[in-house]
């Protein structure tokens, strides 16, 4: 067991996951923690799987977990939570646009906060994308913030905190990452955003459009809705 294992998805970014790691290591290595760092290849074309290998032989902390066919970002993360051993998860983008110092401001935000907060959300309250993605995600977070009423500014952010039992529980779909606030209400717990910062993208090319981050999120909501209003939260005791 750890104190916390760090995911990270990764699609085709082997001129990424060095300097990444390199940097997560940075943030933590005066943090009083014992840590891991679990990256996982989600059946990448280039050779990030290989750049990955390599950095295992220096990085003892790093674990590479790989998919043998492609599954998307949810299905990543969920294999890298299910691989993980720490009791607290944290997640960043494998694009190096979040920055890992900011896990230790989720860490601290998780240290203030009341117990029943299991999720701590980032909040990029300055996005360095482009206008596009800038605009999609806008609609995207207005109709859903409408439709679920999670409470949330910003579901896309790929820096999160959370404890990992809480979310091995919630329901499984193909970009679920996304509704992650929704979701963690349903179970009945709390949500904490925060604000983090935000890196423009300088190596690589972006993985998401206009199609699959704002039209299929939409489909999306109709689901999440339906979960919600289906759910049944209740204490339990033992007599």
């Amino acid at each position: 067991m750890v104190d916390l294992s760090i995911v990270v998805p990764v699609h085709n970014e082997r001129d990424n996951v060095a300097p990444l790691l390199i940097e997560i290591e940075a943030a933590l290595k005066d943090a009083a923690l014992d840590y891991e760092a679990v990256f996982v290849d989600d059946a990448s074309g280039d050779d990030t799987l290989q750049v990955l290998r390599a950095l295992k032989r220096d990085h003892p902390r790093l674990r590479v977990v790989r998919h043998v066919r492609q599954a998307g970002q949810s299905t990543a993360v969920r294999t890298g939570v299910k691989t993980a051993r720490g009791a607290w998860i944290a997640t960043l983008d494998g694009d190096g646009q979040n920055d890992p110092a900011d896990i230790l401001t989720l860490l601290r935000a998780r240290h203030a906060a009341a117990p029943n907060v299991r999720l701590f959300a980032g909040w990029r309250t300055q996005r360095r994308d482009d206008a596009i993605k800038r605009l999609s995600s806008k609609i995207a977070n207005a109709v859903r913030s409408a439709a679920l009423g999670d409470a949330t500014p910003d579901t896309g952010c790929g820096l999160k905190l959370f404890e990992r039992a809480v979310f091995l529980d919630l329901p499984y779909f193909s970009h679920m990452h996304r509704f992650l606030p929704a979701l963690i209400r349903r179970a009945g717990f709390e949500v904490q955003s925060v604000p983090v910062g935000h890196r423009p993208r300088v190596r690589g090319t972006s993985k998401y459009g206009v199609w699959n981050r704002l039209w299929v999120g939409l489909v999306d909501i109709v689901g999440v809705a339906w979960l919600r209003r289906r759910s049944r939260i209740t204490e339990v005791v033992e007599e």
